[in-house]
């Protein structure tokens, strides 16, 4: 994506993330502050926060219950160990979480999305392996699926452009098709249930063998790679599929999580339960680093069949649940819940969506894609020149006030939950100006 500049000029020194580095430095965008929907760049302008961060600020920015429970922990207790040790926060936050989150049993946390899926991995391997059962060790991923950028979730993701320079990645990782027909274009409601949706799910089993299957991931609603949210009855004969072959079902919730859909979660705002749950962005609103992997009862009764002396988990972070980011998490969890936000995301679920439709008619625009407080308007490529087209959009946003997301030719919005009709339509408007004045 282009960035317009914004602020002098800066120092080498920082690597960023999927960023174009000499593109950055000849235009960087640089933020100072934020507080609540907006950021606030060096020279005073507000922009308008279409991305929650990055999918991750469902509160709003500066939220003053979670910088107030962050100051209060960094002064009592600034780090410990969670090698056999711990911290009443990291107690009281995972009983808080596993509250919110119906049907887990325990919350193995980590610092990111990437480490939660990673985890997420490993406890499936480990899981078989504990019930004797170690010929289980195959994956099953989905195309366009974002999981992070550690081997496993690079592995079991679905992006090509993601994986490219840095195999071989994981053996024994098959994909399955994206449940999605181009042909079902500016859909109002989900898409139709059909069982030819999981095809392609029959095919891996039938040619690899369900019993060296140990577990099938998915976003429940895709996000980075697109925002396709499920046809009806898909994550229902998912689950049925796998409790049928005893392959485990992980959901990345990394995105979905706290508010997105208007649940807590998508597993319970569409009615379907994983037996391993990836978390992290809003998590702690991302004010600290923080990620959690939650498994039910029978997952984690497995591991504890061993010695009771031995470790039945060999695996770790040296910041898992710190002290910041548990008090963070639980401050995120007060504001979700006792201010309203999930209830906000559902009222405004609707009049997003069709405010987001009416860019139907707009030059350029395919397909308008939906769920919650998730869409994605995707746009025409220009002829040899895929992305540009995308980027150019982002940057006529940004320069009108608006922070909008290409992901290619793909604009993305994730808005925080406690966003307004007013800052919808703002949006809106913003996207149908540069449309009209980006070839």
């Amino acid at each position: 994506m282009n960035h317009l500049p914004n602020t002098p000029a800066l120092e080498d020194g920082v690597w960023l993330p999927f960023t174009a580095m000499r593109g950055f430095t000849d235009a960087p965008m640089i933020f100072e502050r934020a507080e609540g929907m907006h950021y606030i760049t060096p020279d005073g302008r507000r922009v308008l926060d279409m991305m929650a961060g990055l999918w991750c600020v469902n509160a709003g920015h500066a939220h003053p219950r979670i910088t107030a429970a962050i100051r209060e922990a960094a002064g009592t207790l600034d780090f410990v160990s969670s090698f056999r040790m711990s911290h009443p926060g990291a107690f009281a936050f995972a009983r808080r979480l596993l509250d919110a989150v119906p049907g887990m049993a325990r919350a193995f946390f980590s610092n990111s999305g990437s480490e939660a899926v990673d985890t997420a991995l490993k406890i499936a391997r480990g899981y078989h392996r504990a019930r004797g059962d170690a010929a289980r060790v195959k994956f099953i991923g989905r195309a366009k699926s974002y999981h992070g950028v550690g081997f496993g979730g690079l592995s079991v993701g679905g992006i090509a452009r993601h994986k490219r320079d840095f195999g071989p990645l994981l053996a024994d990782v098959f994909h399955m098709p994206l449940p999605h027909d181009p042909a079902q274009r500016f859909l109002r409601e989900r898409p139709a249930a059909g069982d030819h949706w999981l095809a392609g799910l029959e095919e891996i089993l039938a040619v690899q063998d369900p019993s060296t299957v140990a577990a099938v991931i998915v976003e429940p609603v895709t996000g980075s790679g697109g925002v396709y949210p499920p046809p009806v009855g898909y994550l229902e004969a998912l689950r049925a599929r796998c409790d049928r072959h005893g392959i485990l079902l992980i959901f990345d919730e990394v995105i979905t999580g706290f508010g997105r859909l208007g649940a807590c979660t998508a597993a319970e705002a569409l009615g379907v339960w994983p037996d391993i749950m990836c978390m992290a962005k809003g998590l702690t609103n991302g004010a600290v680093p923080m990620g959690a992997t939650l498994v039910n009862g029978r997952v984690f009764d497995a591991f504890m069949q061993g010695p009771a002396g031995a470790p039945e988990f060999m695996h770790g972070y040296t910041y898992s649940a710190h002290p910041l980011a548990c008090a963070a998490g639980m401050a995120a969890l007060d504001a979700y819940q006792q201010e309203g936000m999930f209830e906000a995301s559902t009222a405004i679920a609707k009049p997003f969506a069709a405010a987001l439709l009416a860019l139907q008619s707009a030059p350029h625009v395919i397909d308008v894609r939906h769920c919650g407080l998730l869409a994605a308007v995707e746009l025409e490529p220009r002829a040899g020149a895929p992305g540009v087209r995308g980027a150019a959009v982002a940057d006529a946003c940004f320069a009108d006030g608006v922070l909008v997301r290409a992901a290619g030719d793909t604009m993305v919005l994730s808005p925080p939950l406690v966003v307004t009709q007013a800052q919808v339509a703002q949006t809106v408007d913003a996207m149908a100006r540069a449309l009209r004045a980006i070839a």
